[in-house]
Parts: structure tokens; C-alpha cells; sequence
């Protein structure tokens, strides 16, 4: 019977583990954070350095508004620089009491490859990846311009330009790099630049959430030439003010991103 009692205790303590790693992985300190108010200003030694920063988020967590608030001021201060936002929205909260409306399992899909890719225990929200290498669960701001200055260090491996030209029905991507890596794909991310929703359930039932920098689309091709051109397909309501269009190169074995660039939207 002891046994049998030591047993269960232990699959609720490793329940608990669990859930607390899934929702809430940083200390109450780091949550706390959220709310601080330092001035912080990106560092970059060099025009050639780049930032890739990916944030997976969800309407339904109560812990991921403060994380996408920094994002917005994240966005603000990467005009200037070679800093490319993605804010991804994970659809494995849609059960909890409110769908979000930009969510997608595409977008689960890709966490759960970093989850493979970084060797992690389990994939939560709010999550940052940074150039395919490093995350974390950012609610303090200070913390996130360090870590984005410390990744903007990072030099492109050659150059990546793209050309987007907008048809009826699509859009038709020209690409040219200067070399090809092994295990590498291009990554196009179909993006809105603004979004807001009323949440009426869940956890943030009440709240008016800001997002930016909203990935609806994210399509991978398989690189073999210097150059070349793809086409995909056109949002209903894409137009080249309120969306835009972010390329990079990514190996698909370690998650390594090597290149980045925005289109330039004709």
C-alpha cells in the first residue's frame, strides 16, 4: 500500500512539474519584469549582423499579453536595424475557452520542431527563439534587448535578396543568395503587420490585446540553386502598407538560421 501511495505521489509531482514548466517556465521574478520600465537600447557592431526574433503566443494564455507588448516595442526600436519579427500564434490553447483568430497548427508545428531541434523538455507560451538558437520565455525587457543585441553579433552567412511582385491571386517571389548550404530551405513568412482582438473567454476574457507582426503564412522551400522564384498564395486582404513579406534560410537539421531579409514589394 505505501507503495502504491509513493507511486501516485510521485505522477502528481511530475504533473505539477509539468504544468508548471508548459505555462509558467521563468521565476516569479522574471513575470514580474513584465512591468519594468528601464530604457534599453539594442547594441550592433556591424551592418552585416542580424536578428531573427520568433515569438510564439496565444489569445488564450494570460501570461503571453506582456510578452507580445514587448514585441511591440521591439518593433519599434528594429527600424533601423536588420531585426525581423515573427509573433506566431499556437493553436493548442483554441480549447481552453477561445480561439484565437490567428492561430494555426502549422505554427504548433514549427514550436514543436524547435522543441526537437534545442533538445527542450516541453514547448510553452510565451516563447522567443532567436536565429533559430536560443529561447527563452521573455517577460522583462531588459532581458530581451540584451539577448537580441547579444544575437545581433551574429554575421549573415553571404546575402539573400528577395522580390516579391503582387498578382491577382498571388504572390510571385523572385530569391537570389550567394552560395547554398547543405540541409538548407528558404522560409518565406507571409505577415500582417497589425492586429487587435476583443477577447470574450479564457483566461484574458475582458481584454483588448495589440498584436504585431502577425505571421498568417509560413511556407519552406527546399534550396538547390543560387537562385530562382516561387509563388504562394495571396491573402484575401494582403496589400504592401499593412503587410509584408519576410524571407530567411534556415538548416533544416539544427534549426541554424543563416540568412534574412524583408521583400521589397513591387
Amino acid at each position: 500500500m505505501k507503495n502504491i501511495l509513493l507511486i501516485t505521489g510521485v505522477i502528481a509531482l511530475s504533473g505539477l512539474f509539468f504544468l508548471n514548466c508548459f505555462m509558467f517556465p521563468d521565476s516569479e521574478d522574471e513575470f514580474t519584469g513584465a512591468f519594468k520600465t528601464e530604457k534599453t537600447k539594442l547594441e550592433t557592431t556591424s551592418s552585416n549582423s542580424f536578428a531573427v526574433v520568433e515569438l510564439f503566443t496565444s489569445e488564450g494564455c494570460s501570461s503571453c499579453p506582456p510578452a507580445d507588448a514587448l514585441l511591440v516595442k521591439l518593433e519599434e526600436q528594429a527600424k533601423d536595424k536588420n531585426i525581423y519579427v515573427l509573433a506566431y500564434h499556437v493553436d493548442y490553447w483554441d480549447r481552453l475557452g477561445w480561439k484565437d483568430q490567428f492561430s494555426s497548427n502549422e505554427f504548433t508545428k514549427r514550436q514543436q520542431k524547435y522543441q526537437d531541434w534545442l533538445n527542450l523538455f516541453v514547448i510553452y507560451t510565451p516563447q522567443f527563439i532567436m536565429n533559430g538558437t536560443l529561447e527563452f520565455a521573455g517577460y522583462n525587457e531588459m532581458g530581451l534587448s540584451e539577448k537580441v543585441s547579444d544575437v545581433l553579433q551574429t554575421k549573415q552567412s553571404g546575402n539573400l535578396k528577395l522580390t516579391a511582385n503582387i498578382a491577382k491571386s498571388s504572390l510571385n517571389i523572385d530569391f537570389k543568395t550567394d552560395d547554398i548550404q547543405k540541409d538548407s530551405s528558404l522560409f518565406i513568412a507571409v505577415i500582417q503587420k497589425q492586429g487587435i482582438s476583443k477577447v470574450e473567454r479564457g483566461e484574458n476574457s475582458g481584454t483588448t490585446l495589440h498584436h504585431v507582426q502577425i505571421v498568417r503564412e509560413l511556407k519552406s522551400f527546399p534550396i538547390n540553386k543560387t537562385e530562382g522564384s516561387i509563388t504562394i498564395e495571396k491573402p484575401s486582404n494582403f496589400n504592401e502598407t499593412e503587410w509584408e513579406i519576410i524571407g530567411f534560410i534556415q538548416n533544416t537539421t539544427t534549426g541554424k538560421i543563416v540568412k534574412a531579409t524583408k521583400t521589397i514589394l513591387q
